[in-house]
This record gives C-alpha cells, sequence and structure tokens, in this order.
C-alpha cells in the first residue's frame, strides 16, 4: 500500500505543477525534446517537419539493418509525438523515418484523425517507400496510441507482416477505448476537443466494438514470424481499462512501464517522452544489447 501511495502521489505531484519528465542530458547530434510541451511548441512552427534525425537523406543501416518508422497518435503529427523518441534513436544509431497521416487539411496541426482503414494504407504506402530507399528487407516499426494500432490492422489485414522485424507499440488501441477517453487525450493539444465534436472518423473506429476493432480482435492478432512488444502505462487514462492495450497470445512481450520503474508517473500522452520508455523501446529494438532503464532518472528516491 505504501508503494502505490508513493507511486500516486508522484502522479499527482507531475499534474499539479505540470512537470514533464525530461531526458538526460547528454552530448548528441540530435536535440531530444525534454517533454511533450516543447514537442507540441515546435510542431507549431511548422506541424510537417520531421522531428530532428528523422527522414534523412542517407542513413546508414550498419549498426541497426533495419529503419525504424515511428507511427504518431491520434490528434497528434511526428514532430509533437516523437520530439523526444526520435532523435534519441537516431542518436543512437538507428536509420529513423516518420510520417504524418489521416489530416483532414495540409499542414494541420492536429492529423491522425481520418478513418483507420485509409491511415493504414498510407502506413503502407510509406514502409514501401522506406524500403525502397534503403535497400531494408524489413522495417522495425513503432507506433504510440492509434499508430500502435496501425501497426497491428497492417500486420494483420494488409498482408504487412512479412515487411516487418519488430513491431513495438505504445498503448495501442488493439482492443478498442471509449470516446471519452480520447476527449481526455483531445485536452492535452489545443484545438482538438473541437475536432472530436466536429468530426473524427479515427475516433469513431477506435470505439470498443467498432467494426475496425473488431476485425483486428478477430485472433490471433499477432502474426508469425513478426516481434511483438507492448508497453502500457498503469496511470492510462485514455486506452482504457489499463490493460486493454496487451495482446494475450503466445509470443507477445506485454510489458508495464511500472514492472520496470514503480514510481514512473508517465501517462498515455507522455509515453514517448519518458526515459523508462525509450529504454524499453531500444529494447525491444536490439534485445542483444538491451539493458535496465535507469530510475534514479525519473525520481530522487529509491523504488523499492
Amino acid at each position: 500500500m505504501r508503494t502505490f501511495l508513493l507511486r500516486r502521489l508522484a502522479v499527482c505531484l507531475v499534474s499539479l505543477f505540470g512537470v514533464g519528465l525530461a531526458l538526460p542530458a547528454a552530448a548528441s547530434t540530435y536535440a531530444v525534446a525534454p517533454n511533450i510541451a516543447a514537442g507540441i511548441a515546435n510542431a507549431l512552427l511548422n506541424p510537417d517537419v520531421s522531428p530532428p534525425g528523422t527522414n534523412l537523406s542517407s542513413c546508414s543501416l550498419a549498426q541497426h539493418p533495419y529503419p525504424v518508422v515511428l507511427v504518431p497518435g491520434t490528434f497528434s503529427v511526428m514532430e509533437d509525438d516523437f520530439g523526444a523518441l526520435a532523435p534519441d534513436l537516431a542518436n543512437a544509431g538507428y536509420c529513423v523515418y516518420a510520417f504524418n497521416y489521416g489530416a483532414l487539411s495540409p499542414n494541420a496541426l492536429i492529423e491522425a484523425i481520418g478513418p483507420v482503414p485509409q491511415s493504414a494504407q498510407q502506413l503502407a504506402a510509406f514502409v514501401s517507400q522506406v524500403l525502397s530507399r534503403t535497400g531494408a528487407a524489413k522495417v522495425d516499426l513503432v507506433g504510440h496510441s492509434q499508430g500502435g494500432m496501425l501497426l497491428e490492422y497492417y500486420a494483420k489485414l494488409l498482408g504487412g507482416a512479412s515487411l516487418i522485424h519488430n513491431l513495438v507499440a505504445l498503448s495501442p488501441t488493439t482492443h478498442g477505448t471509449t470516446l471519452n477517453g480520447l476527449t481526455l487525450l483531445a485536452d492535452v493539444i489545443p484545438g482538438a476537443n473541437q475536432i472530436v465534436a466536429d468530426g473524427c472518423p479515427a475516433c469513431v473506429d477506435q470505439e470498443n466494438g467498432s467494426a475496425v476493432i473488431e476485425q483486428l480482435d478477430n485472433v490471433p492478432i499477432a502474426q508469425a514470424a513478426v516481434n511483438y512488444t507492448v508497453i502500457e502505462t498503469l496511470d492510462e487514462y485514455v486506452v482504457t481499462p489499463v490493460g486493454s492495450s496487451f495482446i494475450n497470445e503466445s509470443g507477445v512481450d506485454n510489458e508495464y512501464v511500472q514492472d520496470y520503474c514503480l514510481f514512473d508517473p508517465v501517462d498515455h500522452a507522455d509515453l514517448a517522452y519518458d526515459n523508462v520508455v525509450i529504454q524499453l523501446v531500444k529494447n525491444a529494438l536490439t534485445p542483444a544489447s538491451a539493458r535496465s532503464p535507469d530510475c534514479a532518472i525519473e525520481f530522487p528516491w529509491p523504488a523499492q
């Protein structure tokens, strides 16, 4: 009980003071945004800009043989969702690619709201471009929220499994969620709630029991020869109930952030900015060099 209360206190303090979990300072080639607020601020300048270190004209696969494709979540663009994860991966020697999808208008700050089947086709086209550009046989896919669900949809329903090496999903809407959860997420990004009110096909497609979710949930979800990792937080407020992101099938690695760092208060929106999550993503992409996340970076007291 003491452990639970301390973790909840940490969550409350972060919510009350608006503290972002900054990544550790380090000498690097590409600037890593310290929190989602910084990512949103950067995206405001140009919603169509690629995060630092991504979509480079030339990139060597010598260190990591599979290019990494990042897929943002609902109401997001690649810069505000992956302002930390993308440059961090690039600094670690990965070839990183990202794109925007599901927009109702060009260069919009709020994207990823179009119908899920159309967005999945955009993902398939982008993966083909990356493979052609790099000459790689397969890609590693990392998606957040709807982005994670799109990876699952692409692998299962669009025949993408043969082109995927690793699939890493951060709190994906695997089994759907409530529209209320998506409304709570909209509170994070200015103007997103109006989009929900005016029309968000992706929101409807991600509701529990939608036609899209029923197609995806017709087991099995996980496809052979693809390495699946699903990462979720115990402080999830969008994809509910907690744990519903997981694919409870053989061969899938389902992980809670707090299994590694108990007091980490990361919520849904901040997953791709959290130091622990970023290390877990790297571990999933390259298991041979996996290491434990540094919990001390998150809080000054020991996680015990």
